[in-house]
This record gives structure tokens, C-alpha cells and sequence, in this order.
């Protein structure tokens, strides 16, 4: 940065003597003052914001990015913020792109160092957590200016929640709720610099477009990641504090963080919602009574802002309907609603329904950023000494940000991860690039994988024993570990398991799982889960208040629980509902998916057994009245590779696709000549097959095929139709379209030539040779026939 101010300080005299305060060109030069102090008290009326405005905008469409970033941080550096703060939305959509996607701003996501050297140093020192853009924000941050931020671009649960006059729990919303004014349009969020900052800068990877699959650009390169990183890893530092923010001059005192909002009181989703009205009126009072508030707001502000975006695109509400039995039902029926023509128009609850399932999907991109968030927020979550992290010594003289380090991920992550991983396992395509969602599971299950205390790896290779200081947390996100183990085999099941990249993935959630005593924790969780209530016997008369619904980290702490039971079932109905059907990870169905019997019949199916015929097997099937019908272990069989049915062409061979051997164009016209001559000739060929001679043999041999009911025929369909598919004699002149048969002609006429025979003999010659060849297969067939009867 010593290097980049040096650059701003021999820019910004030369700066100012041009006037880069909007000034036009054609403006007389004797007007220009040395200072835009001195402008603005010359010429106050010609000094409004729009002409900086205006000037920027120009800039950006005529002078290079290496230039416009340099007047940037000129601006920022002169500038009041009161002229400051009218740029300041123009500038984060320049920079991010619009929230339609059609502006792409910077195009974060596909800069890199390796191509772009030169934009990627200057882009990445700019909007640094110490650089300049962070400067601008914090100088507006200072005035408590406000910038509005359109409702409709939020997620869908917290717009459908806004739009309907309910205030969403998360702090992130309270008292920035803008109603229109008479005649408005759409609903806006009032958010300080900072938090406008913040989603804009979230949500450009949500709204811009997928990177075109042509494109082939490494994520982890790009400077949008490693931005993110930054930001992480100076908002929520491992070691030390949070620095404070940057001073707005130098020398001068840091700007205080605006007023927080009160603290919300902890309700999930699926409890009764108080009207906007009276919750946006009930929190309208600022609250400036704890200093020690101001050391992490900026950092619960970012990981809120990033949950909010990245993750809570499905409410926990929804989820829970959608698990019932007659849910299910609706979106079923809706769906062939849809498919069929002859079906009635769906209803609008079920098309909510099914807009709920499948709306939004999240790109490669958008996992492998998550991850990422997961991975700092489990290192920023551990770097608790062991004193602090220990939920008997929370007191008043705990810092906010040890609190904050404690509530992060069960507070507010939790949940919402669990609802994004949910609809990733039910909806991702069943190929390879699922890779990228099961890592950031298998991020989120290993928390000690980013412990500072972390052991080494043993000399003999052996897995690390788990330690049991992780039951905690094992217990405390059970579902996380046995239902979407669940559902991961139910995928596998499903994919081609032959492809190496499919059984990696296989091998990977076995070698997790496999650790050393995490199968015993996750066991014991389940009977904390299973075991009967003593105390409370009736489930409907206690609230299970889930730990994971986003909340201020200085909202009232539940009192300590230290009912390892009651944690885990809290656990689970605050994400599964009250009346959740738990299905044990260790039980028997699910026992059933890798059971002895179907085990003993893959290993038997591997071999190399074969029938009486000297074939393989095939696939697993029973006979049905339309004929053989898959078994779940023969889909598995074929989906493999390890069986599969002897398929071939049973129609006319005439008209059979044209094959890769073949020349489509050959091939056409000998079809037409061939057509030709069988329309022509169609009673002469039919009388001299009608023979019993020798000749009519000969003809029999060469104008007609093998009877088609003498087929070995898989489809019943098939079987009904055969006899009308009777065909009389005719003559194939498609072997000649063939590149083998070309190839071999040319080759005998080349040897041929060799030997000083010409074209015109070597044909005679193999016409002679043919006929013989026809002769006696003419007459091997007839005696065969013989035989036969």
C-alpha cells in the first residue's frame, strides 16, 4: 500500500489543477481554481454532486482502468463526503454489476493474476479491506448516510416475508424496512455504507450469469475469491482483534459505527409472526449503551449478510411442509399436471410448492465460495483458547468477540446450511460436478480438521482418532452427519459407480466416516435423540427452540443446558418439525441400502458366471405381463456396467441408421438404385425364388433375409408385430457403402496390379470367384435345411 499512496500523492496536485470536479472542457480556464475547497466557495451553485458525477461516468467509458482506478482513489481521498455519498451507489454497481446481472461491473469472478496482471493488482488493492473503497465507505459511515436497497433482490424467503408484512428474525432487517411512499413502488431496505457495501458485493455472486462452460477459469484464481477470503479473514480474524476501521484523514480520529438496532429475541420460522408494523415500530430505538458492541460490528454484519445471501434461499418453514406425506402428494400430482395436456391447470399453492423446490440453483461457483466461508468460520470458531471455550466461563467480562466466536456457526449458519444442503442433495445433477457440494459437507463435519491443535498425521498412515472432545458438536448437528449420510447413498445409488470420478466421491465420504470413534459419537447421539423423556413426558408441552436461527450475538443467551438429550432433540425438531419421522443412521432401514444378501449378489454378479448358452448373465429382472422388468439390483447392475442385455437391430435392415463405417451419401444412393430395381423387377424376383431348383436356391440366397420370427426377440412389442413385417425378396446394394468393402476392393485391385493384371480381368476374376463362393454356401444352406426337417 506504501507503494500505491506514493502513486496517489504524485497524482493528486496535477489532479486538482485540471479540475476533475466536473468542470466541463469547454469551461473558461481563467475560473479554475487550485483547490475544489476553493471551488465550492467560489461557485457553490456549479459544485453539485451530479457534475462528480457526471465526470466519473465519462471517465469510465474513455480512459483506461489503470487510469480510472488512480482518479478513484483521488476522489475519495479530496472529496467530502458530502459530494461523496452521491457517487457511492453509481461506484458499487460499477464495480459489482447491476442486480439484474446485465451489468458486470469489474467481472470479479473471472480476473485473474495469471491473465490479467496488471487489472488484477490494481482491482485487488482497491477494494482491499484496507484500501481505498473501504476508505469511501467508512468516510460515509462516519455522516450516517443511507442508501436504499431494493426488497425484490433479496432471497426469496425474506422478500415473500417482507411483501407480506412480516419482519424476517434475522437483526439484519430490523428497522431498515422503507414503505413507499403514495404511489411507490416496491419495498427498499435503508442500509448504512457498509452494509450496502456488503450485499452488493455478496449478491454479484448470485445474480451475474454463470461463467460460460467454454470458459475455463479456476475458481480459487479469481479475484472474487480471494476477495473473499480477505475480507474473512480480516472481519473474522483467527488471532488478535478486528483492526478498527481506516481514518477518513490522516491524522484525524476513525469514524464510530452507526447505532445498532436492539436485540431480537431468538423465533424460528415456523413460529407465529408478529406484523411488520408493530415489530418495525417496537425496535425503532437506537442503542448506543454498549461500547463494546462497536468492536465486531462490522463482523457480524458481514457473516450475517453473507448467510443471508449465499445460503437462506429456502425458509425452514417451507422445508418442514415440504417434508409431510401430503406435500409430497401435491407436488406430484402438480407435476404431471404439468406434463400431461389432458390434465387441469395446477393450483396456485401447488405451484408455490413447486416454485419452492426447484427456483433456485446454485452454480459450482456459488458451493466452492461456501466452502470457503465454512472452512474460516470452523478455524475462526476454534481459535478459542481453551479456557474461553468453555461454556462455564461465560460471564460479563467475556469480550464480543469471544461471544461472537462461540454463536457463529450454531447461530448463524446452522440452519440455513442444513436447508442448502438439503435441496443440493435433492436436486443436483447425478454427474460428476456434485464433487464440489460434498466437499463442503465434508468441510462442515470435520471441524478439527482446522483446530490449531490439530494432530499430526501417524507414520503408518492410520486415520487420527477423532477426539472426544467433538461429541458436542457431533451431537449438537446430528442430521447433518445421518441424514444427509442417507441421502448421499441414495445418489450413489443412482450414478455409474464404473467412472472413477463418481467412486471417488464414494471413497472420500467413506474415508470421513471411517475415522476413528466419529461413528461411535454419531451413535450416541442417536440414542441421546431416541431415548425416552423421563421428565417432561408430553412432546407438544415443550419448546424445542432451535440453536441455529440467526440472532444478534448480543441477544439474551438460553440459559445453559447441559441435558445432552434435550440439545440433540432440540437439534432436530427445531430442523426437522415436532412430528419429524427420524429414520437412525445405525438402524435397520437404513441397514438395508448395503445389506448381507444384496452384498453376496454384487460380489456374485462381478464374476465371471456364465449360463448354459456360454453367455453372461443377464441383468437382474423378474417377468412381468409386458415381459422382463429391472429389479433395484439389476438397474444397479446396468448402471455399473456390470450386466447388460445383448441389444441389436431387429427391423429393417434397409433402413437401419446409417453407421459410422458407412458413407451417408454412398449409402443413399444405392438405397434409391436398389428401390429401383426391386419396384421393376419385383415378379421376376418373386418367380425365380419360387423355384425348386438349383437357380431358385441361388436366387433364395441372395434376394432374401432370415425370417424374422427366427430372431431371438427381447421386446413383447415386438412379438405382436412380427408377422407384419413379412418381406418378399429383394436386392441390397448397401455393402457397397461401406468403407471396409471399398478399402478391400481398392486393395485387390492394387495387388492385383502387382502382378500386371488390369482393372477389367481382376473384376472378371472376382465375379467368377464370388459365384463360386455363392454356389456352395447355396448349397450348404440347402442341405442344412434338410437336415432341419
Amino acid at each position: 500500500m506504501t507503494t500505491f499512496r506514493r502513486r496517489v500523492a504524485e497524482w493528486r496536485l496535477p489532479y486538482l489543477r485540471q479540475a476533475v470536479i466536473g468542470v466541463p472542457q469547454w469551461f473558461p480556464k481563467a475560473i479554475i481554481f487550485d483547490s475544489s475547497q476553493e471551488a465550492t466557495m467560489a461557485f457553490p451553485h456549479l459544485q453539485q454532486p451530479s457534475f462528480l458525477l457526471a465526470s466519473l461516468k465519462a471517465d469510465s467509458i474513455n480512459k483506461p482502468f489503470a487510469q480510472r482506478c488512480q482518479d478513484l482513489v483521488k476522489v475519495i481521498e479530496d472529496f467530502p463526503a458530502k459530494e461523496l455519498h452521491t457517487i457511492f451507489p453509481w461506484l458499487v454497481e460499477s464495480i459489482f454489476g447491476s442486480l439484474d446481472g446485465i451489468l458486470i461491473g469489474w467481472n470479479l469472478r473471472c480476473l485473474q493474476g495469471r491473465m490479467n496482471p496488471v487489472e488484477y493488482n490494481i482491482a485487488m488493492e482497491f477494494l482491499d479491506p484496507g484500501g481505498p473503497m473501504m476508505k469511501l465507505v467508512y468516510k460515509l459511515q462516519a455522516e450516517d448516510y443511507k442508501f436504499d436497497f431494493p426488497v425484490s433482490y433479496l432471497p426469496g424467503p425474506v422478500k415473500a416475508s417482507i411483501q407480506e408484512r412480516v419482519l424476517p428474525d434475522s437483526p439484519l432487517y430490523h428497522n431498515k424496512v422503507q414503505f413507499p411512499p403514495t404511489g411507490g413502488l416496491g419495498l427498499n431496505l435503508a442500509l448504512n455504507p457498509f452494509e450496502y457495501y456488503i450485499f452488493f458485493f455478496a449478491l454479484s455472486l448470485i445474480t451475474q450469469k454463470p461463467l460460460p462452460v467454454s470458459l475455463h477459469v479456476r475458481t480459487s484464481d479469481c479475484a472474487y475469491f480471494i476477495l473473499v477470503d480477505r475480507y474473512l479473514s480480516w472481519f473474522l480474524p483467527t488471532e488478535g482483534s478486528v483492526p478498527p476501521p481506516l481514518s477518513s484523514s490522516p491524522g484525524g480520529t476513525s469514524p464510530s459505527p452507526a447505532p445498532r438496532t436492539p436485540a431480537m429475541p431468538f423465533a424460528s420460522y415456523g413460529l407465529h409472526h408478529t406484523s411488520l408494523l408493530k415489530r418495525h415500530i417496537s425496535h425503532q430505538t437506537s442503542v448506543n449503551a454498549d461500547p463494546a458492541s462497536h468492536e465486531i460490528w462490522r463482523s457480524e454484519t458481514l457473516l450475517q449478510v453473507f448467510v443471508e445471501m449465499w445460503l437462506h434461499h429456502y425458509s425452514l418453514e417451507m422445508y418442514q411442509k415440504m417434508q409431510s406425506p401430503h406435500a409430497k402428494l401435491e407436488v406430484l400430482h402438480y407435476r404431471l399436471s404439468v406434463s400431461s395436456a389432458l390434465h387441469s391447470p395446477a393450483q396456485p399453492s401447488l405451484q408455490a410448492l413447486h416454485a419452492y423446490q426447484e427456483s433456485f440453483t446454485p452454480t459450482e461457483e456459488h458451493v466452492l465460495v461456501v466452502r470457503l466461508l465454512l472452512k474460516h468460520l470452523h478455524a475462526f470458531a476454534n481459535s478459542l483458547k481453551p479456557e474461553q471455550a468453555s461454556p462455564s466461563t461465560h460471564s460479563h467480562a467475556t469480550s464480543p468477540l469471544e461471544e461472537f466466536k462461540r454463536a457463529a456457526v450454531p447461530r448463524f449458519v446452522q440452519q440455513k446450511l442444513y436447508l442448502f444442503l438439503q435441496h443440493c442433495f435433492g436436486h443436483w445433477p447425478l454427474d460428476a460436478s456434485f464433487r464440489a457440494v460434498l466437499e463442503m459437507w465434508l468441510s462442515y463435519l470435520q471441524p478439527w480438521r482446522y483446530a490449531p491443535e490439530k494432530q499430526a498425521q501417524s507414520s503408518d498412515s492410520q486415520p487420527r482418532c477423532v477426539s472426544e472432545k467433538w461429541a458436542p458438536f457431533v451431537q449438537e448437528n446430528l442430521l447433518m452427519y445421518t441424514k444427509l449420510f442417507v441421502g448421499f447413498l441414495n445418489r450413489a445409488l443412482r450414478t455409474d459407480l464404473v467412472s472413477p470420478k463418481n467412486a471417488l466421491m464414494v471413497f472420500r465420504v467413506a474415508k470421513v466416516f471411517a475415522q476413528p470413534n466419529l461413528a461411535e459419537m454419531i451413535q450416541k447421539g442417536e440414542q441421546l435423540f431416541l431415548e425416552p423423556e423421563l421428565v417432561i413426558p408430553h412432546r407438544q408441552h415443550r419448546l424445542f427452540t432451535a440453536p441455529t436461527v440467526t440472532g444478534s450475538f448480543l441477544s439474551p443467551w438460553p440459559p445453559a443446558v447441559t441435558d445432552a438429550s434435550f440439545k440433540v432433540k432440540s437439534h432436530v425438531y427445531g430442523l426437522e418439525g415436532q412430528d419429524c419421522k427420524y429414520t437412525p443412521m445405525f438402524g435397520p432401514e437404513v441397514r438395508t441400502l448395503l445389506s448381507e444378501a444384496q452384498l453376496a449378489q454384487l460380489t456374485f454378479a462381478l464374476g465371471t458366471t456364465q449360463d448354459e448358452n456360454g453367455k453372461k448373465q443377464l441383468p437382474d429382472c423378474i417377468v412381468g405381463d409386458d415381459g422382463l422388468i429391472l429389479t433395484p439390483l439389476g438397474r444397479y447392475q446396468i448402471i455399473n456396467g456390470l450386466r447388460r442385455f445383448e441389444i441389436e437391430y431387429q427391423g429393417d435392415s434397409e433402413l437401419q441408421p446409417i453407421r459410422s463405417y458407412e458413407i451417408p451419401s454412398l449409402v443413399r444412393a444405392l438405397f434409391r438404385l436398389s428401390s429401383t430395381i426391386n419396384r421393376r423387377f419385383a415378379g421376376q424376383m418373386v418367380a425365380l425364388c419360387s423355384r425348386d431348383d438349383f437357380l431358385g436356391s441361388f436366387c433364395r440366397y441372395h434376394l432374401t433375409e432370415p425370417v424374422l420370427a427366427n430372431r431371438h426377440l427381447l421386446s413383447p412389442v415386438g412379438r405382436r408385430q412380427v408377422a407384419n413385417h413379412a418381406r418378399g425378396p429383394r436386392l441390397s446394394l448397401r455393402f457397397l457403402g461401406s468403407y471396409r468393402t471399398l478399402l478391400s476392393l481398392l486393395l485387390v485391385f492394387f495387388v492385383a496390379s502387382l502382378f500386371c493384371i488390369g482393372p477389367l480381368p481382376c473384376s472378371l476374376l472376382l465375379v467368377l470367384g464370388y459365384l463360386l463362393y455363392a454356389m456352395a454356401m447355396t448349397l450348404l444352406t440347402e442341405r442344412g435345411k434338410l437336415h432341419q426337417l
